[in-house]
């Protein structure tokens, strides 16, 4: 709505300087993500958009008798921030559950604490225990774990432990009964897929599965109800609101998140969670931006994007869904026992390079096929043989197609050096969980012993792709870990741990994750033009911090609170009464 401070304006005035603001927010240190003017006093919102930043004084003189003054009494303000990987339904999901978020407990503790778990009514699934967010730190024991949990009251009772890295698991006999998974089985498979389900000399399953071998046991847990469902979706959006998250890639949109199977050939028929998406959009609740990738085979085939441009076009206009582009796997993992991760030099322990799972000469033609339709390659990619194939792939569109569209590549655990220049060379976006950057048993136990000592230095290089003009994007995985911004541009500094410092030479200053978290982030959502910044006429998605994160050391910003979010200008979360006055 548009209100004339002046009758008599001159006719030459333009009508921003004729309009009074709905909103202005003065008094505060406004970040706003603008190369030009990254810092300033005060923003004015109009309808729901930006309509300047810039001093006290050039913006109160916007205000007139109905605008609503709010003193941000020298706080921080600043844009929404942007999740470029995230799987935020399957994260609320299995945070209504009974969840380890990756604590690893001592065995008798873990029992015990499966079993008052299931005592409060949060572990089953039908008569499944089924136990969310576990460590893979649990794997190298897959024995003692069937020790323990393959007899006495176990011996009939399903068990399953779904790993936080979405990519592994294990199940106890019961369980692997139920689903056929045993010696019989694995002498049909190919040594591939045989090499998903670990076993013993005479093909006994051990329980520890990954990959494929997975898919087997989760694909054939009962299904969570639509109600539990929709619930999850509520909560997905309550808790990114609440940590300041404004917008996300949702990674998998079609499959479920991750948690769906890595090498699934799509149907018009997988919607995941796309249909709870537009029921919160049709009942006024979908207070972000939902940029949606669409999952496609390793493998696929140009003639095979017509199944997600079918599904792209079942949910065409829904408010705040957006469908950049797709989701391809190029490996797997790198932790010990999965290793399935592509790496360029061979693993010490099995003297293999992993799992590439694309073919390199046709995944340049997939590329370029999407182009063609507009839509952008978000690549997960962990070992530096599927960083490079992934590059090699997007070399080839760029030589093949007259468009320059922003892919990018996620995970990015090990990057050879070589590849460092060609992230800029090719325009694409490093999608970083920086998070992860950090000495615990992930890298110094479950990779450090496994990989050579040249790629183990490049792990998480976000100094090293910075420094060489690549464009660094925020992202957390959720519910691989927390899906709290804060916490990981804190990190991406540190990088310490339990363990001491993972290559403190790869650290990353606050301002340019800060960047990585908005502007950037937009731009891997293909949203810069609407969102990522607080430029007139982009959205007023904004956030009030707790703290001046310029000036508060890595531990106190590790630790930042939202105190208030607006999206498009409505007020979605607050903490407290008072966090910023308005007059």
């Amino acid at each position: 709505m548009k209100r004339a401070l002046l009758a008599s304006a001159l006719a030459f005035s333009s009508l921003e300087a004729m309009a009074a603001a709905d909103m202005v927010f003065y008094n505060g240190q406004v970040f706003n993500a603008e190369a030009s003017q990254p810092r300033a006093q005060a923003i004015a919102v109009d309808d729901g958009r930006i309509l300047q930043v810039g001093s006290d004084a050039a913006i109160l003189a916007l205000a007139d008798a109905t605008t609503q003054r709010i003193d941000l009494a020298g706080k921080v303000l600043m844009p929404g921030m942007i999740d470029t990987h995230s799987h935020p339904v399957m994260g609320a999901l299995a945070s209504l559950r009974a969840n380890l978020y990756d604590e690893v407990k001592p065995l008798a503790e873990l029992e015990q604490w499966i079993l008052a778990q299931d005592a409060a009514g949060t572990a089953r699934l039908d008569d499944i225990i089924a136990i969310s967010g576990v460590s893979s730190a649990y794997w190298k024991d897959s024995r003692e774990l069937a020790k323990r949990f393959n007899q006495g009251r176990w011996a009939e009772q399903p068990l399953v432990l779904d790993g936080i890295d979405g990519h592994t698991g294990w199940a106890n006999q019961a369980m692997l009964r139920r689903v056929g998974i045993d010696a019989a089985l694995i002498k049909t498979l190919d040594a591939k897929e045989a090499s998903y389900i670990e076993h013993e000399a005479d093909l006994t399953p051990t329980g520890y599965l990954s990959e494929t071998g997975w898919d087997r046991v989760r694909s054939q847990l009962p299904k969570p109800s639509h109600e539990l469902m929709l619930k999850a979706a509520r909560e997905a959006v309550r808790l990114n609101l609440e940590v300041g998250v404004t917008a996300w890639m949702d990674a998998a949109a079609n499959g479920g998140g991750e948690q769906s199977l890595f090498e699934m050939r799509p149907t018009t028929q997988d919607l995941g969670v796309l249909p709870l998406y537009r029921e919160l959009a049709e009942k006024g609740e979908l207070n972000v931006h939902v940029a949606a990738l669409l999952l496609a085979h390793p493998q696929s085939k140009p003639e095979d994007l017509a199944v997600q441009a079918e599904v792209m076009r079942q949910f065409k206009g829904v408010p705040n869904l957006t469908f950049p582009g797709l989701k391809v796997f190029v490996d797997g993992i790198l932790e010990y026992p999965g290793q399935t991760a592509a790496v360029i030099d061979p693993y010490t322990n099995s003297h293999k390079q992993g799992q590439l799972l694309i073919d390199p000469q046709g995944f340049g033609p997939l590329l370029a096929a999407a182009e063609q339709r507009g839509w952008i390659v978000h690549m997960h990619a962990v070992g530096d043989r599927a960083v490079r194939e992934s590059l090699n792939a997007v070399q080839y569109a760029r030589q093949h197609n007259a468009k320059a569209l922003p892919h990018s590549i996620t995970h990015l655990q090990l990057v050879n050096p070589k590849e460092f220049p060609r992230f800029r060379e090719l325009g694409v976006i490093a999608s970083m969980q920086l998070l992860w950057a950090t000495a615990e048993s992930y890298t110094e136990e479950l990779v450090k012993p496994y990989v050579s000592a040249f790629a183990y230095r490049y792990q998480y290089p976000a100094r090293s792709l910075h420094k060489a003009g690549a464009t660094i994007a925020g992202a957390s995985d959720w519910p691989v870990s927390s899906p709290d911004p804060w916490n990981a541009i804190a990190q991406a500094s540190t990088r310490t741990g339990p363990l001491g410092v993972l290559n403190a030479a790869e650290s990353i200053d606050r301002e340019t994750m800060l960047r990585a978290y908005t502007i950037n982030a937009a731009k891997a959502l293909r949203l810069e033009d609407r969102i990522g910044s607080l430029a007139p006429g982009k959205q007023a998605d904004l956030i009030l911090l707790d703290r001046d994160i310029f000036t508060v050391s890595d531990a106190e910003l590790f630790d930042t609170r939202v105190l208030q979010t607006w999206f498009a200008g409505k007020p979605v979360h607050q903490v407290g009464a008072t966090t910023a006055h308005a007059e």
